[in-house]
């Protein structure tokens, strides 16, 4: 008895079909192994997936869908569709082994993300960023004061935490001492979205952007603070200009009583020390940095464990003391890191999935390449990198800094710390263009909008290209001599 192992054209005419089909109407140019589809029905259609799901992504604030859903659906087409010729073409495992590359980058990137992620839940459960947050809107600063005030920190505090957090919790305080000002609210929300995107630019944890490069090993970890001077005209430049406009007003002081949860500092201590640990896995024994994260979330873990076990803040409890139970306002339920795991920012998590395996999609069928070609040797590095800024400002610095990173050009270390600082600080110039811009539109209830955002972008490109002017000015030693 025949099996259907021995005459597949018994039980699967069709597939036998198709996959002669695919082979002979599609005229390709294969190269070790390699097929290029740049003209084919099959790279045109990713492409054109791409393009359409990336729509959604954008649209995302009207459409009410996770951006995460139209990426995700995208990869699985496209990796199908090549899989699918490149199997008909004769190269069975050549799809697998080119998937499961992209795979390993975007593991090392979740890892990271996830622990980092972990450890800001943690310090917002034990009250972190709302005594914070409490203290500044009791102090009684004028308006101008708290404009400058939120923009400063918002520039220190984004390279250690993410530039997300860092912007929701600033425009948290203007909304609170705000309330119905629009135009110091607008104004206020525009600056923050510059500065936590320009602290984020010089730090190797301050984005996904300089995350990745780090990770790549294209820039040293001490290397990416060269780009603070520059980072800090982006921010300063524009930021001067609209205080100008800043209504001088007085609002009423208030009394702070929010306090930190016991075990609070510890953690921020620990995080710092799961930094440290990450730079020494990746600088002296030269392990991935994700390595050292997720090591550092066993400190955590084991801090957590304890704080599990003395937790007396019970009713029921022989430890319990009323007159001391005011101290601990909201710390009712025990530390559980794993709450902390599970808050962290998953549609975000699936969305870089879904990015990662797009572009790396797209680049191995081939049109990165030519992107590259175009971009960095025709036009040249200098041009190719400044455009990188404007287009993370219309699309996500995400995927455009995955596809340099994919394309890999010849460049000095002077060009890649420009694509790091321009990519960083490009998306300020549109309200779309970053994750703190779009999150910070639906936070303020329509008193940040594109539109307003908008009005100033002269201010804000002038601020980008003065960063760009002292970055060749002061980081020269690491061009080579060649600037274009």
């Amino acid at each position: 008895m025949t099996n259907s192992i021995t005459a597949p054209g018994k039980k699967l005419p069709w597939l036998i079909g198709l996959l002669t089909l695919l082979s002979a109407q599609t005229a390709f140019a294969a190269s070790a192994g390699k097929l290029d589809l740049t003209t084919s029905w099959v790279g045109i259609s990713c492409l054109l997936l791409f393009v359409v799901a990336y729509g959604l992504v954008i649209a995302e604030e009207y459409t009410h869908m996770r951006k995460s859903k139209p990426v995700l659906l995208a990869a699985g087409i496209i990796w199908g569709l090549i899989a699918l010729i490149y199997a008909a073409n004769g190269f069975t495992h050549a799809a697998e082994v080119a998937v499961r590359h992209n795979i390993l980058e975007y593991a090392e990137l979740f890892l990271f993300l996830l622990v980092a992620m972990t450890y800001i839940n943690a310090m917002d459960e034990r009250q972190v960023f709302e005594t914070l947050r409490s203290r500044l809107v009791c102090a009684g600063f004028s308006l101008r004061k708290l404009f400058w005030i939120t923009g400063v920190i918002a520039f220190f505090l984004s390279p250690i935490a993410d530039n997300l957090t860092t912007a929701m919790l600033m425009c948290a305080v203007v909304m609170a001492i705000g309330r119905d000002n629009v135009k110091f609210i607008g104004l206020a929300c525009i600056n923050i979205v510059i500065a936590a995107n320009a602290g984020g630019a010089f730090s190797p944890f301050g984005d996904i952007t300089t995350l990745m490069v780090w990770q790549k090993g294209l820039v040293g970890f001490s290397t990416f603070f060269n780009l603070f001077l520059p980072s800090v005209v982006n921010w300063l430049v524009p930021a001067v200009l609209m205080s100008m406009a800043v209504p001088k007003m007085q609002p009423a002081a208030c009394v702070a009583d929010v306090r930190l949860k016991r075990g609070a500092v510890t953690v921020m201590l620990l995080f710092l020390l799961t930094i440290v640990t990450a730079v020494c896995f990746h600088n002296f024994l030269h392990l991935p940095p994700m390595m050292g994260m997720m090591t550092g979330l066993a400190y955590l873990k084991f801090f957590g464990f304890y704080l599990k076990k003395t937790h007396k803040n019970s009713e029921g409890s022989p430890e319990y003391d009323p007159e001391k139970a005011e101290e601990r306002i909201g710390d009712t339920v025990a530390f559980d890191v794993f709450r902390n795991i599970a808050r962290a920012e998953w549609d975000t998590l699936m969305f870089f999935y879904g990015v990662v395996l797009c572009v790396g999609g797209l680049g191995f069928i081939g049109y990165l390449g030519i992107v590259s070609q175009v971009m960095y040797v025709d036009w040249g590095p200098t041009p190719a990198n400044i455009m990188v800024g404007v287009l993370s400002a219309i699309l996500d610095n995400i995927p455009v800094m995955f596809a340099v990173l994919t394309m890999k050009p010849d460049m000095s270390l002077g060009h890649w710390l420009l694509v790091t600082l321009t990519a960083g600080v490009g998306g300020s110039m549109l309200s779309i263009g970053s994750a703190a811009g779009v999150a910070l539109m639906g936070q303020s209830k329509g008193m940040y909008t594109f539109f307003s955002h908008l009005r100033w972008l002269p201010a804000i490109a002038l601020g980008y290209g003065a960063s760009i002017w002292v970055h060749f000015l002061i980081n020269g030693k690491f061009f080579d001599g060649v600037i274009l």
